[in-house]
């Protein structure tokens, strides 16, 4: 926390930037008159010079203090410091010019001595300003404890690369000076940013000339492609440099760290996918001003919808949770980000008919997103009862209630398990977007109703990467199902940004699947977080598998070969659809299961899913 100035180190500031001022200005005044008159000032100009000082030195110590350069620390003074100074000797120039036109009589300098005068104490102001600054970078760059700072390569001479190097220079005291600037533009070569060199592409540093100069490299480009990242990173670790990484393009623009926060690479940067451009105003029209609701709003997938549904303000975002330690936590969290008016928690289970009956009543919400489900693939295996409940029977009675309320918009966030499932959720999942296609095709007003499917959320708390950095932790070992195992993956924010498009561009009984690109392999990926932790993979840390568990597959689809594509708009969403079947059909394999689910043991359950879903192929004991 930082301690108030005391007031005697305040005054005392005050006193001595007073005293360099007047100092500064008088001898600004007098110089001007001996430039003027080569040093020989005539005996009625020395007259003037005795007695206008005052009307420079009153003005602009008047105006140094309103500007703030009073209570500035001593040994900072950067640009816009200098143009409050600029601002303020300019201004009592045009103010003298401005007297010495208006009045005749008046014992003001000459319009040569005035302007002469505006420059050098402009200079000498400023002069004195920056030499304390100087002091201070040289003081506490000789006090930090090292003995040399560490020299080190910045790759990426962009904005942020510039910015960096321009904060390490002025903050001599974090020991590192940038001594080198590495890029991919051919045009930056041979260039100095700051005095820097821009040598080449970061491959030059395989010269000894280049990589036995550094001490530690800095990748300064946040918002480059993850595979050109990658590649680097590759590089950086078969030469054995040591490197760290800027923050996030996103926490750097809104300001949240400084680009001097340097961190490690981590998994995310690597695997992290290009930007996804959204058309906003579409996603606004369907939010702004609406009462939105979200289910399974403190998960991976709801809480991120609650984030980027609340940057579109909404009139009420509704925080459906089953949990409230969860609810209580995303609440927070958006009233920090200054979204205070419009949350409201609402402790619920979405297979509670008679509460969310309760919840459509009361707020009557426009749009609806389903995220509440249980995802945990080996855990449902063991308890289908559950996962039939929460995943397609509470989808079911959630749909109904959002047409009885009129809902304009009814989004079901599914899965690419659902694609020719091995899996109870994948079943489960599947069943839900076979029903919601049934109801809209039966009910084509006054609710839309549509689908997304997606594969794994790169960081949630249930996928692979939290497992392996916690292995690792440990020591070690790393287990992969299988070295062939493969999935699709994609950020949080990415695949939440393209639901929201998605609800924009619905027209009902669609089912949206995004481009999740190319699938990784989970063993490149253990491999990869190893060798980032700084260990060797199969020497430090062991690589063991373990085999897949029930319910798994070693690739994920995104589509069923009977399923019609339709392009979108957007290049990251496509649209597929299919013969819906009749809704009593769907309606009658529900109550069948329903009736089932407390009588029939989890194999009974699975058998019965495949009944309805030809193919599921279940795993069973």
């Amino acid at each position: 926390m930082n301690q108030p100035t005391p007031p005697s180190s305040l005054l005392g500031r005050q006193f001595f930037l007073m005293t360099l001022y007047v100092s500064v200005i008088l001898l600004s005044h007098w110089l001007a008159y001996q430039l003027r008159f080569d040093f020989a000032v005539p005996d009625n100009f020395h007259r003037e010079m005795v007695t206008s000082w005052p009307w420079t030195l009153a003005p602009t110590l008047i105006l140094l203090y309103a500007l703030g350069q009073f209570s500035g620390l001593l040994g900072y003074f950067s640009v816009p410091d200098f143009k409050r100074v600029l601002c303020a000797t300019g201004a009592v120039a045009l103010f003298l010019l401005a007297v010495r036109y208006i009045s005749p009589v008046h014992p003001i300098a000459s319009r040569g001595i005035i302007l002469t005068n505006f420059l050098l104490s402009t200079v000498g102001i400023a002069g004195v300003r920056l030499g304390l600054r100087l002091a201070r970078e040289r003081r506490t760059g000789t006090t930090s404890g090292q003995s040399r700072p560490r020299r080190i390569g910045v790759i990426g001479a962009g904005d942020v690369g510039a910015s960096l190097a321009k904060e390490l220079i002025a903050r001599k005291g974090l020991g590192l000076q940038p001594a080198a600037f590495f890029d991919d533009n051919p045009e930056k070569w041979q260039s100095h940013i700051h005095g820097i060199p821009v040598v080449g592409r970061p491959e030059i540093l395989k010269e000894p000339r280049f990589r036995l100069a550094l001490d530690e490299v800095v990748i300064a480009m946040p918002s480059a492609p993850a595979k050109r990242v990658a590649e680097i990173v590759r590089l950086l670790q078969s030469l054995q440099l040591k490197f760290e990484t800027v923050p996030a393009i996103d926490d750097l623009a809104t300001g949240k760290v400084r680009v001097t926060r340097l961190r490690p690479v981590e998994i995310l940067d690597l695997l992290g996918r290009e930007p996804v451009n959204l058309e906003t105003e579409s996603i606004k029209r369907i939010i702004h001003n609406q009462t939105i609701m979200v289910t399974g709003a403190g998960g991976s997938i709801g809480s991120e919808l609650c984030r980027q549904i609340a940057a579109f303000s909404p009139k009420l975002l509704l925080l459906v949770e089953r949990c409230e330690v969860l609810a209580f936590k995303i609440e927070q969290e958006l009233i920090t980000m200054g979204h205070r008016g419009f949350i409201r928690p609402i402790v619920a289970d979405v297979c509670n008919t008679g509460s969310m009956q309760n919840v459509f009543r009361t707020f009557k919400p426009a749009v609806v997103f389903h995220a509440a489900a249980h995802k945990h693939v080996p855990m449902m295996e063991s308890q289908p009862a559950e996962a039939i409940r929460n995943n397609t029977l509470a989808t079911a009675n959630l749909a109904k209630l959002a047409r009885e309320a009129s809902v304009q918009r009814f989004v079901l966030i599914s899965t690419d398990k659902a694609i020719n499932p091995s899996s109870v959720m994948g079943a489960t999942k599947r069943l839900a977007e076979i029903f919601l296609q049934a109801f809209a095709a039966a009910h084509p007003t006054p609710t839309r109703f549509m689908s997304v499917r997606f594969g794994n959320v790169l960081g949630s708390s249930g996928s692979v990467i939290p497992i392996f950095t916690r292995q690792i932790e440990a020591g070690g070992p790393v287990t992969v199902t299988h070295p062939e195992a493969a999935r699709y993956f994609m950020t949080v924010a990415e695949a939440v940004g393209l639901v929201l498009q998605s609800a924009a561009l619905g027209e009902g009984g669609e089912t949206f699947a995004l481009d999740m690109g190319r699938p990784i392999k989970i063993l490149d990926l253990a491999r990869q977080m190893i060798e980032l932790s700084g260990f060797k993979p199969d020497e430090d840390i062991k690589i063991e598998f373990v085999g897949l568990r029930p319910g798994e597959k070693l690739f994920e689809e995104i589509s069923y070969t009977s399923e019609s594509y339709v392009p979108t708009p957007h290049p990251k969403i496509k649209r597929f659809s299919s013969e819906p079947l009749p809704l009593e059909t769907v309606t009658n394999a529900l109550g069948e299961l329903e009736t089932a689910l407390d009588s029939s043991t989890a194999s009974q359950l699975k058998i019965l899913l495949k009944k309805h879903i030809p193919e599921y192929q279940p795993c069973i004991d």
